[in-house]
């Protein structure tokens, strides 16, 4: 690591630790030719994820993008931010575990759904109309009679 003080190619690791939310690692490193010592961060280097969305086009996976429709969803119902965000980080995990650099958005949709239907009915409910685009009320009607069968099971 180039020191920033005299631009030295060469510095040594004096202490190392991870930083609090575990995702990076902390280091403090002395220059090899004027002593001072400095500060890096270090981390993994996350690929960059495409989601392939219904029209074919493909953006930038956006995890608070996620994270906000999903804080619609549960406006007003008891779900924990930290409910969320484990619904958020699971979704990211499946994504990057998948090994593929696109996904699909109905893949996200279905994952978080299935986050949902166990969390809050209600908030399933929200999310689907959304995701699913409830054009009529006999679609809807069929969401939720789906929802009392499978409750009853």
């Amino acid at each position: 690591m180039k020191c920033q003080f005299c631009n030295c190619p060469d510095s040594r690791v004096v202490d190392s630790r991870p930083t609090d939310e575990g995702t990076s690692i902390r280091r403090r490193r002395e220059c090899i030719n004027c002593g001072r010592r400095f500060t890096t961060y270090e981390k993994i280097e996350m690929p960059q994820l495409l989601v392939i969305k219904k029209d074919s086009t493909r953006e930038l996976f956006d995890p608070q993008k996620l994270r906000s429709g999903i804080i619609q969803a549960c406006h007003k119902r008891p779900i924990t931010a930290a409910d969320i965000e484990k619904i958020v980080s699971d979704v990211e995990q499946i994504a990057y575990n998948n090994l593929q650099q696109e996904i699909t958005s109905r893949q996200i949709g279905e994952t978080v759904m299935s986050a949902l239907r166990e969390l809050d009915e209600v908030a399933y409910v929200r999310f689907a109309s959304v995701y699913r685009q409830f054009t009529d009320i006999p679609t809807f009607m069929r969401e939720l009679n789906q929802l009392l069968d499978d409750r009853k099971k």
